[in-house]
């Protein structure tokens, strides 16, 4: 049987069911948003180790969630902060001052960000 509310107290009932819809959709948001940065990191620290020898920057590969009431954040990154921007667009070689040539761009980041995207929003339609 549904349940009927008097007209002068619609108001609260809207606002509390709104509000526990917007509380069950930062809870998945937050959880979609973990699970993608975990295999990205994962994807990247393999994309990483295939390309490169070392496994020191592949090992380097790590996020972070930041989570408001409002917002869930989360941010992939490497240890070594610079390095990703000269492997994946490539760099002047310079010795002495003198440029003697140009290391080649690897893309290794691009192609995995672009396969987390449509993971997040398949995962977002799927939950919401």
């Amino acid at each position: 049987m549904a349940r009927t509310t008097p007209i002068d107290k619609l108001d609260k009932a809207l606002a509390t069911i709104f509000e526990e819809y917007t509380k069950d959709i930062d809870g998945n948001m937050a959880d979609i948003v973990t699970d993608v940065c975990k295999n990205g990191t994962k994807a990247l620290r393999q994309e990483s180790k295939s390309k490169f020898s070392g496994n020191d920057y592949a090992s380097g590969w790590t996020n972070e969630v930041e989570k408001g009431r409002m917002y869930s954040v989360g941010t992939i990154y490497n240890k070594h902060y610079s390095l990703p921007h000269l492997l994946e667009y490539g760099h002047a070689v310079i010795r002495g001052g003198r440029k003697i040539g140009e290391a080649k761009p690897h893309e290794h980041i691009a192609p995995v960000a672009d396969k987390l995207v449509k993971e997040f929003e398949q995962e977002l339609r799927d939950k919401l």
